[in-house]
């Protein structure tokens, strides 16, 4: 397979260009996800979601050309509602407030639909994959929250570095074990936040200024 024929396999065929083609695709990448959930990566293929949205083969293969162009789109869509979780703690006057929302955010991501979640990881660790669902947004926003956050740290973005790492690490581990319990998890990812930034003697370094 040619680079250029890789790249077509997880490239949508064609945007929607009217609402009502819009909500089909909404409802082919919600149906990917619902077969995702139900039937794991064995029974998860084009077929099995034109049924459980309610379209024919044809009109999936009008926007997608397969199951690994389905499965982009899911984590793009995935990876957008994260995002703007994420941002609303942009909006916190207070750098704890804020680092405390950032940490409800990524615990959600991974355990509102668990299994989803478990499944997607999978899936971005697939070398064809990587390219295609990078998420250097991501890791922007969550050091521009830390760095707001600790501006008196003398190295914000190795602290921000650090802090994304461990929160990627227990959110990803929690989900690979199955935990379902949110707020267990968020408690154990607080401790662990400010856990870190106390043991190096900065935690008078997190902003409450208002």
């Amino acid at each position: 397979m040619t680079e250029r024929s890789a790249q077509k396999q997880f490239k949508p065929r064609k945007a929607p260009s009217q609402s009502r083609a819009e909500e089909t695709v909404a409802s082919i990448v919600e149906a990917a996800a619902q077969v995702l959930e139900s039937e794991g990566l064995e029974g998860f293929n084009t077929n099995a979601v034109a049924r459980r949205a309610g379209v024919s083969i044809g009109s999936l293969y009008q926007y997608f050309p397969g199951k690994d162009a389905l499965t982009v789109a899911l984590i793009q869509r995935e990876t957008k509602r994260f995002y703007d979780d994420m941002a609303v703690a942009l909006t916190k006057r207070g750098g704890k407030a804020a680092l405390e929302y950032l940490i409800g955010a990524a615990v959600r991501q991974q355990l509102q639909r668990p299994m989803l979640a478990k499944l997607l990881d999978i899936e971005e660790s697939r070398p064809g994959l990587r390219g295609e669902v990078g998420k250097p947004e991501l890791e922007n926003l969550f050091a521009t929250v830390i760095q707001r956050a600790i501006p008196k740290h003398p190295h914000p973005e190795v602290a921000a570095g650090d802090l994304f790492a461990i929160t990627r690490g227990m959110v990803d581990a929690a989900g690979e074990r199955g935990e379902t319990d949110i707020e267990n998890l968020e408690h154990r990812l607080r401790a662990a936040v400010f856990g870190y930034l106390s043991k190096i003697g900065k935690d008078q370094a997190i902003s409450d200024r208002r």
